[in-house]
């Protein structure tokens, strides 16, 4: 199996800070993967998914994002290579609430050519590609068509959510915390869904949370903490 994720010797810190957040020998994450990153609250989680995405970049060390190098790109190219090639799931969902659920879904492709060819490519257009994939994950456009993303639940915003990501087929999909809000059923729900959609496309995912609970549902578990020397370095004597 190749590697979709390769990060070696990675040092990360925040500029404020007086020790590093994450300090990673090394990490990888096969391709088509589906893997569970567990962690407590300020473990780093969410600092790890902004250095394979390229929204941040390591003090020392490489990331390796499908063959390429994002510590050695420039801000422009990172941000480009993300809209092409990696999706996210944020915590908070990140919707925007003037547009409609296929608006929100389509954002993506206004920033990525890549995505919306693919989109185009697999369904026609990407509105159609949009429209399947809120069917899958339980919201029809016949019977949600019209309403606004905050008329809906907080599991139905979160699907939406995941369509917004999963639109173009990006290779790494990303989830940082995303069943946080939701309650057992509406979460398992959620997972399903998200688990067939990945497999449809055969894309990598890498999800973080601090409920160990999920950790079965996943190919392989990770504990941030086991990677993280600098969470060793922190603990009190």
């Amino acid at each position: 199996m190749t590697n979709a994720v390769e990060i070696s010797n990675v040092i990360f810190q925040w500029p404020t800070g007086k020790t590093p957040v994450l300090d990673i020998p090394e990490f990888s994450v096969g391709t088509g993967e589906r893997l569970f990153v567990s962690g407590s609250s300020g473990s780093g989680k969410t600092t790890l998914l902004n250095l394979l995405g390229g929204v941040a970049v390591p003090d020392s060390g490489a990331v390796s994002v499908l063959g390429t190098r994002l510590d050695k790109l420039s801000s422009a190219q990172r941000d480009s290579f993300r809209a092409d090639h990696v999706g996210v799931i944020f915590q908070l969902f990140n919707l925007v609430p003037y547009l409609s659920l296929v608006e929100n879904v389509l954002l993506p492709c206004r920033f990525s050519a890549r995505r919306e060819a693919q989109a185009t490519a697999t369904d026609g257009d990407p509105v159609s590609a949009a429209r399947r994939l809120l069917s899958r994950m339980g919201l029809s456009s016949d019977l949600f068509a019209g309403r606004s993303v905050t008329d809906l639940s907080v599991g139905q915003q979160q699907r939406v959510a995941a369509a917004r990501a999963l639109i173009g087929a990006p290779e790494l999909l990303v989830a940082d915390e995303p069943t946080s809000a939701l309650d057992e059923d509406a979460r398992q729900s959620f997972l399903d869904l998200l688990f067939e959609s990945v497999a449809a496309e055969g894309q990598t995912l890498i999800l973080v949370s601090h409920d160990r609970r999920l950790e079965a549902m996943f190919d392989r578990h990770v504990v941030l903490a086991d990677l993280n020397h600098a969470a060793i370095r922190q603990v009190p004597e």
